[in-house]
């Protein structure tokens, strides 16, 4: 089974000890990602829709790094950092992902590691992995 570091430019670079993604065999596993912008790192938008949208563009980067998409994905874990933001966050998510729906767990966070955020998520991706003769465990786009 493969097993490899995924990075993509287009995602939020980490801001600890962690990596944006794993491959391990055909499911790809994206790290908790928030609504920041992968160029200058600063919190994207002050609306709980905003920043699921740019929380939603992280996890997809780093997704399509590795030839995956959201229609792959088969659960998704929320942190809302007030659950009175459900419906509205919902509607956002519900717009960018299809039918029938990644398994989904949402749950009230402090998020307070980072003024403004509301919104923290992460997912895991089932996606076949494709035949390749690379002999490196690190991806990189």
């Amino acid at each position: 089974m493969a097993k490899y570091e995924i990075q993509s430019k287009r995602g939020a670079p980490p801001r600890g000890a962690y990596s944006q993604g794993w491959r391990a065999g055909d499911f790809i596993f994206v790290t908790g990602t928030g609504p920041s912008d992968p160029n200058t790192g600063e919190l994207v938008g002050d609306t709980i829709e905003q920043q699921t949208a740019q929380t939603i563009d992280n996890m997809l980067a780093i997704l399509e790094a590795d030839g995956a998409s959201l229609a792959d994905v088969v659960k998704v874990t929320v942190h809302l950092s007030d659950t009175a933001l459900f419906a509205r966050y919902n509607a956002v998510y519900a717009r960018r992902f299809s039918k029938p729906y990644p398994a989904r767990t949402t749950v009230g966070s402090d998020l307070g590691h980072s003024a403004g955020m509301l919104i923290e998520m992460d997912c895991i991706a089932y996606c076949a992995a494709k035949k390749s003769s690379r002999k490196t465990l690190k991806k990189k786009r």
